[in-house]
Protein backbone atom coordinates (compact mmCIF):
# COMPACT_ATOMS: atom_id res chain seq x y z
CA UNK A 1 0.00 0.00 0.00
CA UNK A 2 1.37 3.66 -0.89
CA UNK A 3 -0.52 5.24 1.92
CA UNK A 4 -2.53 7.12 -0.59
CA UNK A 5 -5.77 8.14 -0.27
CA UNK A 6 -8.40 8.19 -3.12
CA UNK A 7 -8.38 11.87 -2.90
CA UNK A 8 -4.79 11.62 -3.58
CA UNK A 9 -4.76 9.26 -6.76
CA UNK A 10 -4.16 11.86 -9.61
CA UNK A 11 -5.99 8.93 -11.71
CA UNK A 12 -8.84 8.17 -9.93
CA UNK A 13 -11.47 10.58 -12.03
CA UNK A 14 -10.03 8.45 -14.94
CA UNK A 15 -10.44 5.44 -13.33
CA UNK A 16 -14.27 6.19 -12.47
CA UNK A 17 -14.84 7.76 -16.50
CA UNK A 18 -13.31 4.20 -17.53
CA UNK A 19 -15.18 2.70 -15.29
CA UNK A 20 -18.32 3.96 -16.33
CA UNK A 21 -17.89 2.84 -19.83
CA UNK A 22 -17.53 -0.84 -18.66
CA UNK A 23 -20.90 -0.69 -16.85
CA UNK A 24 -22.18 0.98 -19.94
CA UNK A 25 -20.84 -1.75 -21.79
CA UNK A 26 -22.58 -4.16 -19.32
CA UNK A 27 -26.15 -2.43 -18.63
CA UNK A 28 -26.77 0.26 -21.01
CA UNK A 29 -26.66 4.13 -20.22
CA UNK A 30 -29.89 3.59 -18.80
CA UNK A 31 -28.54 0.67 -16.10
CA UNK A 32 -25.42 2.80 -14.86
CA UNK A 33 -26.00 3.92 -11.56
CA UNK A 34 -23.01 5.92 -9.55
CA UNK A 35 -23.18 2.93 -7.45
CA UNK A 36 -22.37 0.78 -10.49
CA UNK A 37 -19.78 2.57 -11.19
CA UNK A 38 -18.23 3.32 -8.25
CA UNK A 39 -18.21 -0.86 -7.53
CA UNK A 40 -16.35 -1.40 -10.92
CA UNK A 41 -13.97 1.32 -10.01
CA UNK A 42 -13.11 -0.54 -6.99
CA UNK A 43 -13.21 3.13 -4.90
CA UNK A 44 -15.93 4.24 -2.42
CA UNK A 45 -19.68 5.73 -4.13
CA UNK A 46 -18.76 8.94 -2.40
CA UNK A 47 -15.34 9.11 -4.39
CA UNK A 48 -18.01 9.19 -8.04
CA UNK A 49 -19.99 12.23 -6.35
CA UNK A 50 -16.49 13.82 -5.62
CA UNK A 51 -16.01 14.02 -8.91
CA UNK A 52 -19.23 14.06 -10.60
CA UNK A 53 -22.22 16.02 -9.57
CA UNK A 54 -24.61 14.10 -11.57
CA UNK A 55 -24.76 11.26 -13.56
CA UNK A 56 -25.14 13.19 -16.73
CA UNK A 57 -22.20 14.93 -15.84
CA UNK A 58 -20.08 11.23 -15.62
CA UNK A 59 -21.77 10.14 -18.68
CA UNK A 60 -20.52 13.42 -20.65
CA UNK A 61 -17.07 12.75 -18.99
CA UNK A 62 -17.34 9.38 -20.06
CA UNK A 63 -18.52 9.35 -23.57
CA UNK A 64 -15.82 12.57 -24.18
CA UNK A 65 -13.13 10.44 -23.09
CA UNK A 66 -14.43 7.35 -25.50
CA UNK A 67 -15.00 9.51 -28.21
CA UNK A 68 -11.10 11.12 -27.41
CA UNK A 69 -9.82 7.61 -27.42
CA UNK A 70 -11.16 5.97 -30.43
CA UNK A 71 -10.12 9.55 -32.40
CA UNK A 72 -6.47 9.11 -31.56
CA UNK A 73 -6.34 5.90 -32.68
CA UNK A 74 -7.74 6.63 -35.72
CA UNK A 75 -5.22 9.39 -36.19
CA UNK A 76 -3.09 7.35 -35.60
CA UNK A 77 -3.44 4.83 -38.33
CA UNK A 78 -3.96 7.46 -40.97
CA UNK A 79 -0.63 9.36 -40.01
CA UNK A 80 0.89 6.34 -40.98
CA UNK A 81 -0.02 6.59 -44.44
CA UNK A 82 3.04 8.39 -46.80
CA UNK A 83 0.75 8.13 -49.77
CA UNK A 84 -3.15 8.15 -51.18
CA UNK A 85 -2.45 4.09 -51.48
CA UNK A 86 -1.13 3.44 -47.89
CA UNK A 87 -3.64 6.09 -46.70
CA UNK A 88 -6.69 3.82 -48.40
CA UNK A 89 -4.86 0.89 -46.30
CA UNK A 90 -5.20 2.82 -43.53
CA UNK A 91 -9.04 3.33 -43.85
CA UNK A 92 -9.46 -0.09 -44.30
CA UNK A 93 -7.14 -0.79 -41.29
CA UNK A 94 -9.47 1.41 -39.71
CA UNK A 95 -12.47 -0.57 -40.44
CA UNK A 96 -11.22 -3.70 -39.35
CA UNK A 97 -8.97 -2.84 -36.21
CA UNK A 98 -10.03 -3.63 -32.66
CA UNK A 99 -8.96 -0.17 -31.55
CA UNK A 100 -11.94 1.72 -33.84
CA UNK A 101 -14.07 -0.74 -34.93
CA UNK A 102 -13.99 -3.59 -31.96
CA UNK A 103 -17.64 -5.15 -30.07
CA UNK A 104 -16.34 -2.87 -27.36
CA UNK A 105 -16.18 0.20 -29.64
CA UNK A 106 -19.23 -0.50 -32.14
CA UNK A 107 -21.64 -0.65 -28.76
CA UNK A 108 -20.22 2.17 -26.96
CA UNK A 109 -21.01 4.00 -29.89
CA UNK A 110 -24.64 3.14 -30.25
CA UNK A 111 -25.01 3.67 -26.58
CA UNK A 112 -23.48 7.30 -27.33
CA UNK A 113 -25.26 8.11 -30.42
CA UNK A 114 -28.93 7.02 -28.70
CA UNK A 115 -27.99 9.20 -25.42
CA UNK A 116 -27.27 11.89 -27.90
CA UNK A 117 -30.39 11.65 -29.64
CA UNK A 118 -32.37 11.71 -26.22
CA UNK A 119 -30.14 14.52 -24.98
CA UNK A 120 -29.79 17.16 -27.17
CA UNK A 121 -26.87 18.95 -25.76
CA UNK A 122 -24.68 15.72 -26.24
CA UNK A 123 -24.61 16.68 -29.87
CA UNK A 124 -21.03 18.78 -29.67
CA UNK A 125 -19.29 15.36 -28.64
CA UNK A 126 -20.37 13.57 -31.64
CA UNK A 127 -19.95 16.52 -33.59
CA UNK A 128 -16.02 17.23 -32.29
CA UNK A 129 -15.58 13.25 -32.85
CA UNK A 130 -16.91 13.64 -36.37
CA UNK A 131 -14.62 16.82 -36.74
CA UNK A 132 -11.79 15.10 -35.56
CA UNK A 133 -12.08 12.28 -37.77
CA UNK A 134 -12.73 14.45 -40.75
CA UNK A 135 -9.46 16.47 -40.19
CA UNK A 136 -7.60 13.14 -39.62
CA UNK A 137 -8.67 11.87 -43.17
CA UNK A 138 -8.33 15.52 -44.49
CA UNK A 139 -5.02 15.38 -44.26
CA UNK A 140 -4.95 12.59 -46.93
CA UNK A 141 -8.00 12.99 -49.23
CA UNK A 142 -10.05 16.15 -50.34
CA UNK A 143 -12.77 17.22 -47.80
CA UNK A 144 -15.42 15.50 -50.66
CA UNK A 145 -13.60 12.49 -50.35
CA UNK A 146 -12.93 12.29 -46.96
CA UNK A 147 -16.88 13.14 -45.78
CA UNK A 148 -17.94 10.55 -48.10
CA UNK A 149 -14.92 8.14 -46.04
CA UNK A 150 -15.74 9.22 -42.83
CA UNK A 151 -20.22 8.13 -43.39
CA UNK A 152 -18.40 4.64 -45.31
CA UNK A 153 -16.50 3.39 -42.32
CA UNK A 154 -19.37 3.87 -39.93
CA UNK A 155 -21.65 2.89 -42.32
CA UNK A 156 -18.72 -0.78 -42.80
CA UNK A 157 -18.34 -0.50 -38.96
CA UNK A 158 -21.91 -1.46 -38.38
CA UNK A 159 -22.61 -3.75 -41.25
CA UNK A 160 -19.13 -5.74 -40.46
CA UNK A 161 -20.60 -6.52 -36.88
CA UNK A 162 -23.13 -8.88 -38.17
CA UNK A 163 -22.44 -9.72 -41.63
CA UNK A 164 -18.72 -10.77 -43.23
CA UNK A 165 -16.67 -8.39 -45.00
CA UNK A 166 -14.08 -8.75 -47.36
CA UNK A 167 -11.31 -6.81 -47.17
CA UNK A 168 -10.34 -6.61 -50.72
CA UNK A 169 -13.96 -4.82 -51.43
CA UNK A 170 -14.22 -2.57 -48.58
CA UNK A 171 -10.64 -1.70 -50.28
CA UNK A 172 -12.16 -1.50 -53.67
CA UNK A 173 -14.59 0.77 -52.47
CA UNK A 174 -12.50 3.28 -50.21
CA UNK A 175 -10.36 3.64 -53.24
CA UNK A 176 -13.20 4.79 -55.18
CA UNK A 177 -14.82 7.08 -52.53
CA UNK A 178 -10.54 8.82 -52.60
CA UNK A 179 -11.02 10.06 -56.13
CA UNK A 180 -13.86 12.35 -55.04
Amino acid sequence: MSGRTWRQDPHRKEAIEQAALRVILDHGVTGTTFRKVAEEAGVPLSATTYYFGSMHDLLVAAFTRFSQEVSADFAAEIRTAQNRDQACEAVVNIIFAEGTASPRVLLLSYELYAFARRHPEMTAIMQQWMARSRAALETQFSVAASAAIDAFIEGATIHRSVVPMDRQRVRAAIETLAAL
